[in-house]
């Protein structure tokens, strides 16, 4: 089993993500961690330094990687469907579920964040609705499970969510 999580900054991914792990007793990853640790600096930095492009480049190697782990729940950066490489790549061999969430969610739950490089200094719902403009229908296309990720608690979404895998899993819609 390999799931990977997309959505829009703001979404839930990380934090839903490591409930549907411990649920579904499988490994918690969190792409943009791991391409931190894996470049010994913080993703503003590298976006700094290395450009969106560098920091994208680096985010496909580890979509790439992660790909072909077993038993493990994946959370993706919001722009990680922007490249047709990684929705192949996560589309292949695993199940896609797709966190959907309000532009008033995601303003409410991104705002005055500064580890959000695309966020920082500007306006918020501005760049979400630009953002989403965008990424909406990549998301869509790639997702096997949509899911709402507004009302309740991480933990209940993640249950949602894992009770969708399974009836997924037997050939259920």
């Amino acid at each position: 089993m390999r799931v990977f999580l997309v959505g829009p900054p703001g979404a839930g991914k990380s934090t839903v993500g490591r409930h549907l792990a411990a649920q579904l007793q499988a490994s918690f990853f969190d792409l943009d961690e791991v391409i931190q640790e894996r470049a010994g600096a913080d993703i503003p930095w590298i976006f700094d330094v290395e450009g969106e492009s560098g920091f994208r480049n680096r985010e496909s190697a580890v979509v790439n990687d992660f790909a072909t782990k077993d038993n493990v729940v994946i959370a993706t950066g919001g722009g990680v469907v922007l490249r047709a490489e990684n929705r192949a790549a996560m589309s292949s061999a695993s199940t896609v579920v797709y966190l959907e969430a309000s532009l008033s969610t995601l303003v409410s739950r991104t705002a005055g964040k500064t580890k959000r490089p695309l966020l920082v200094g500007k306006d918020v719902r501005q760049v979400l609705r630009e953002i989403m403009a965008v990424r909406e229908p990549l998301y869509r296309e790639v997702a096997d499970i949509t899911v709402a990720s507004t009302g309740g608690s991480a933990k209940r979404l993640a249950g949602v969510i894992a009770k969708k895998l399974e009836s997924f899993d037997k050939g259920g819609p």
